[in-house]
């Protein structure tokens, strides 16, 4: 390898190429890794670290409520959104900061800039031809906006993180991961939303429990969820934004926030000329060791357009730094990746969606239930919770567990250890529960429901 540059070559520094350029260079290799933005990628600086800070920041609202119930009292709050970016925008430089401390301190040779393939051992940054034995590509994803009159007037989750002033009036166009989180973040912090979705019902690809109970729960929150409705244009006026929609109706607004997917991050890198396939929709195609078409050129993360989650691009990059460098093998497993919405409630899975599990065994047991928690009971609120268990009735095995309530993601996490592990029904029902905890339904659900609600 003494013959090249560098051992490994990193394009893209965000959560999957940090990760392999670290392990790589702790297995003594010669890693540099170029960014032509900012260290951390998508999930640090505009995605999943500081929207997570704004729930955060939404759910004070409901909190304030909720307070007298519980005997606190006190004056009217006051929310200021400057503030919130300006803190928000202080801990993700933090962060930066953390991620370029990771990298050198790994030995790691960072290089700012764009870098371009130009064949399969040699980059260009700006004026300067790099070689390496192994290149990765690690680009991420970027927001795709869709086209129609006035669409320029949109923002997307990248701007919606620098707005000047939070707006009175928002449109939220997507039923994905990113709209709903960004409806309830919106709503929480005093605007007034409408959310729209061409499809039957947003959160596509979920179990159908969870996009039915988040739905009612948003509705009932006050957010004006319009379904199987789209923009036909949109117009600048002296009050804001005119949204004309396809039934011919209008609204008035302040803002439009398209969260209509993400498309990979791989255009004018020079991959073709390279001879690295891409599919259809641009996204770098990889076997199960994340290599390309080329032998020498890998890639991971959203730039894959497989499973488009930070953590999934971690394991990736870090399995292969291990095949490439360290003393053995590894791939990564992407059967029973648990996921969360950051909605408002919260939604949480992991496995087989009950529909699936319809599809791949011949008997499916099914266990849920639906009820308003102790905090809610309490406070007079109406919010209710939906904890589901799909099993396999041959072999007793938990295929698919399911929340919409607060602590979901939390939850979760630890039933996809158990889920990981194989674990019946049998071994839930063994389980004693913590109580009172919404997490202890998960283990005293004893009667299966003969039919989902939302068939």
């Amino acid at each position: 390898m003494t013959a090249f540059d560098f051992d490994l070559f990193t394009i893209g520094a965000g959560s999957g190429g940090v990760r392999a350029s670290r392990v790589a260079a702790a297995h003594g290799a010669r890693v540099a890794v170029a960014e032509n933005r900012y260290l951390g990628g998508t999930c640090v600086n505009v995605g999943c670290v500081p929207k997570k800070l704004l729930v955060y920041a939404a759910q004070y609202a409901e909190a304030w409520r909720e307070a007298p119930a519980f005997g606190w009292s006190g004056g009217t709050p006051a929310f200021d959104w400057q503030r919130l970016i300006a803190n928000k925008n202080a801990e993700i430089e933090r962060l930066n900061r953390v991620y370029h401390g990771l990298l050198t301190d790994s030995g790691v040779t960072i290089i700012e800039g764009r870098a371009r393939l130009i064949d399969a051992h040699t980059v260009a940054v700006g004026d300067r031809r790099l070689t390496a034995h192994h290149i990765l590509i690690a680009t991420g994803g970027w927001p795709v906006v869709p086209s129609f009159p006035g669409a320029a007037h949109v923002i997307t989750s990248n701007e919606a993180f620098f707005l000047d002033r939070l707006p009175e009036r928002v449109v939220i166009l997507g039923g994905g991961y990113i709209a709903v989180e960004f409806a309830g973040i919106f709503h929480g912090l005093g605007a007034r939303v409408t959310q729209l979705y061409r499809g039957p019902l947003f959160l596509r690809g979920f179990d159908d429990d969870i996009r039915h109970t988040l739905a009612e729960e948003m509705i009932r929150a006050g957010i004006d969820l319009r379904f199987r409705t789209n923009i036909r244009a949109l117009a600048r006026t002296a009050d804001g934004l005119a949204v004309t929609l396809d039934d011919g109706s209008t609204l008035q607004v302040d803002a439009v926030m398209a969260a209509t997917g993400r498309a990979p991050l791989t255009a004018d890198l020079g991959l073709e000329t390279a001879g690295v396939t891409l599919d259809g929709n641009g996204a770098v195609v990889v076997d199960a060791d994340q290599r390309t078409s080329v032998a020498t050129i890998y890639a991971v993360g959203d730039c894959t357009n497989r499973l488009n989650l930070t953590p999934v691009a971690i394991r990736e990059g870090h399995a292969l730094a291990d095949s490439l460098f360290g003393p053995k093998a590894a791939r990564a497993d992407h059967e029973g990746v648990p996921t969360a919405v950051f909605s408002q409630p919260p939604a949480a899975t992991v496995g087989l969606t009950e529909a699936a599990a319809r599809e791949r065994f011949a008997d499916v047991r099914v266990f849920r239930t639906t009820f308003r928690p102790m905090k809610q009971q309490m406070a007079g609120g109406q919010g209710r919770t939906m904890m589901k268990l799909v099993v396999d009735a041959a072999t007793d095995r938990v295929v698919g567990a399911h929340m919409v309530g607060a602590d979901a993601p939390e939850i979760i996490q630890g039933i996809a250890i158990a889920l990981k592990c194989g674990a019946t029904k049998a071994d839930f029902d063994a389980t004693v529960g913590i109580h009172p905890t919404a997490a202890e339904e998960f283990v005293t659900l004893r009667t299966p429901v003969t039919a989902s609600p939302a068939a």
